[in-house]
C-alpha cells in the first residue's frame, strides 16, 4: 500500500476537484490519501503521517510549497500542471492517473534539483528562522523610492556592499525565474552552482555572479533602512540592520518525479515561446 500526500492550491476549484478524482481512483487501487497543510498556512501541521509520494495541485507556486514540505524527509514530489506557467509541474491534469500508475509501478524517474539552505540572523547573533528553498532567496528593500543596502561576504571574505531594490540568491532550477525577470543568466537546472543577482542597483557593478554551491555567502543588512526577506515567493521576515541572510547549498536536494528525460531547452522554448526568425 502507498501513501499518497496532496498539496492542494486553496483557491482553484479545478485543484480540489481533481484532488478528489485522485483520491477516490487511489482509494479503489487500495492505496491511502492525506491532505497536506504548507508551512505557514494556517489548519494541521504540515505532515501527519510519512506520504511514499506527494503531489503538488497548482502552479509553480503550490509547487514549491510542496517542495518545502518534502525536502526535509527526500519524499518525491509529482507537480501537476493548474497554473499559468507551470515551469517545474511535470504532467497536465488530464495524465494524472496515468503518471500515478507510472509511480506506482516504478516506471519513472526522480530528478535530483540543489536546493538552498538559508538562515536568518537577528542583530544579537540569534537565528530567527532557517528553511530550504528550490528557487531562490531575496532581500528586498522595504521603502517604496528608496534602495537597501547589503553587504556580501563570501567564505568570510568582504567582496561588496550593494545599494539596490533588493539582491536575489538563486539556484539553477530558479534561475529561470525572479532572476530571470532580473537579467540573471539561465543556468540548466542539472548544475549545482549559486547565483547572485541584484534587481536594479544603484552602482556600477550591475552583474549576476555564479558561484560554487560550497561557497557560504552572506548578506548583511546596513544601515538605514531595514529589508524583507522573500524566499520561494513566500515572505519571511523584515530585517532590522544588522541581521545577516546565510545561504548555503543545503543538504538535501528536491526531488521531483519525471516520466523520461525531461529536455530542458525545449521546456525553456516552449514556456518562454521562443522561436527561430
Amino acid at each position: 500500500m502507498t501513501v499518497v500526500g496532496f498539496v492542494v492550491h486553496p483557491d482553484r476549484p479545478e485543484a480540489t476537484a481533481l484532488a478528489e478524482r485522485a483520491r477516490a481512483w487511489l482509494h479503489a487501487g487500495g492505496h491511502r490519501t492525506i491532505e497536506v497543510v504548507p508551512p505557514g498556512d494556517p489548519g494541521a501541521p504540515a505532515v501527519a503521517e510519512p506520504v511514499d509520494l506527494l503531489v503538488s495541485l497548482g502552479g509553480d507556486g503550490t509547487m514549491l510549497r510542496a517542495v518545502e514540505v518534502a525536502t526535509p524527509t527526500g519524499t518525491p514530489v509529482l507537480g501537476v500542471n493548474l497554473g499559468r506557467l507551470g515551469y517545474l509541474t511535470e504532467v497536465e491534469p488530464a495524465g494524472l492517473e496515468r503518471a500515478l500508475t507510472g509511480f506506482l509501478d516504478g516506471v519513472h524517474e526522480v530528478e535530483e534539483r540543489m536546493t538552498l539552505s538559508v538562515t536568518l540572523t537577528g542583530p544579537d547573533g540569534t537565528v530567527l528562522d532557517q528553511r530550504p528553498a528550490l528557487n531562490e532567496a531575496v532581500v528586498e528593500k522595504t521603502v517604496p523610492g528608496h534602495t537597501v543596502r547589503v553587504a556580501v561576504t563570501i567564505d568570510g571574505t568582504p567582496f561588496v556592499t550593494y545599494a539596490a531594490d533588493g539582491l536575489l540568491v538563486a539556484t539553477p532550477t530558479g534561475s529561470t525565474a525572479y532572476n530571470l525577470s532580473a537579467r540573471g543568466p539561465v543556468v540548466s537546472p542539472r548544475l549545482r552552482a549559486m547565483v547572485v543577482t541584484p534587481v536594479s542597483p544603484h552602482m556600477l557593478f550591475d552583474r549576476a555572479m555564479v558561484l560554487e554551491p560550497t561557497q557560504r555567502l552572506t548578506l548583511t543588512i546596513l544601515e538605514p533602512r531595514p529589508a524583507v526577506v522573500v524566499v520561494d515567493g513566500s515572505s519571511v521576515a523584515v530585517l532590522a540592520p544588522g541581521s545577516t541572510v546565510t545561504t548555503t547549498a543545503g543538504e538535501r536536494s528536491a526531488r521531483l518525479v519525471t516520466f523520461g528525460t525531461r529536455d530542458f531547452h525545449a521546456i525553456l522554448r516552449a514556456k518562454f515561446h521562443l522561436a527561430d526568425r
